[in-house]
């Protein structure tokens, strides 16, 4: 039995999956915010309790909104309760078994990796285009964190040059949550439309709100859209310049704008080098569900 753990700032959701990956079983609770004892004890019970229904010893995977340190302890600001704390080493004690722990665009990217419209694929790069932007980097039906788990961070690179020369003169450069300015997070995620859109147009629209105007063919919405894309195409063939996988899955509010599927890869194509084919770009295909089941397959060794 293989257990999934998607932990955010206000909930953790739980799914138990058999064999098959079918899931069997659903439970969400609220995630306890300052008491590091009651968060791990809520954890315990959950796998514990499910232990018993099962009859087996279920294999747990958690994913984190944030990252694991080399020292062991989280950086995960959205859930301040297990900030700065041991949390593999405490687990693994309360569990008495091994527990495997990555950030949760990873386990979004391994969901998708594992999804009918990536079957046969070695290499698949999951993008969130939602609150914040991030990113996970899936070889053979593994994640590939790297040496400070922190590969798929993308949001917290800097816009690339080129991409930045067509956001235009006179577009601050925003300082980010993680202390550094230029965050492609900053102007490429839901927030970083609305807050751009603002600047750029002087009126504070959500993203429904922008894209209801641009398919009412509002001139300022449209002329907006065509630069976003065009920013979005250019950060993104750097992208895939560096990694060239063999498919790109988005998620993330963002990510429900079809016009992204069809503009991205005209858009992308020139700004490649000469021998290089942009990539399918393709939506997520399991939503909100791809975090549990992502962190479950951590565990999961089907053949490649």
């Amino acid at each position: 039995m293989y257990y999934g753990f998607d932990i955010g700032g206000t909930k953790i959701e739980f799914g138990a999956f058999d064999e098959q990956f079918t899931r069997i079983a659903t439970e969400r609770v609220a995630t306890p915010t300052t008491d590091y004892a009651e968060f791990i004890a809520l954890i315990t019970d959950i796998v514990h309790r499910y232990d018993v229904q099962f009859a087996c010893q279920g294999k747990v995977g958690l994913g984190i909104p944030g990252i694991e340190s080399r020292e062991g302890t989280l950086l995960t600001a959205n859930v301040p309760a297990a900030f700065h704390q041991p949390f593999r080493r405490d687990i693994e004690t309360a569990l008495s078994r091994t527990v495997q722990i990555e950030n949760d665009a990873n386990c979004f990217a391994l969901s998708e990796a594992w999804s009918p419209q990536c079957t046969g694929q070695s290499s698949v790069l999951g993008l969130i285009l939602g609150t914040g932007v991030g990113g996970g980097w899936v070889h053979n039906g593994k994640v590939c964190s790297g040496y400070n788990h922190v590969t798929g961070e993308i949001g917290h690179t800097r816009l690339p040059v080129d991409a930045w020369l067509a956001l235009g003169d006179k577009m601050p450069l925003w300082q980010c949550g993680c202390g550094q300015k230029g965050c492609i997070e900053t102007y490429l995620s839901g927030r970083g439309f609305e807050r751009m859109y603002h600047h750029i147009v002087g009126e504070a629209l959500t993203a429904p709100q922008i894209m209801e105007r641009y398919r009412a063919q509002d001139k300022k919405a449209i002329e907006y859209v065509d630069r976003f894309l065009n920013v979005l195409a250019l950060t993104l063939a750097n992208l895939l310049t560096v990694l060239d996988p063999d498919v790109v899955v988005l998620g993330g509010g963002l990510s429900n704008i079809e016009l992204l599927y069809q503009e991205l890869p005209k858009r992308i194509r020139p700004n490649l080098l000469s021998v290089a084919q942009c990539p399918p770009i393709v939506h997520a295909c399991y939503g909100d569900a791809g975090g549990v089941r992502g962190a479950a397959l951590l565990n999961y060794t089907p053949a490649v």
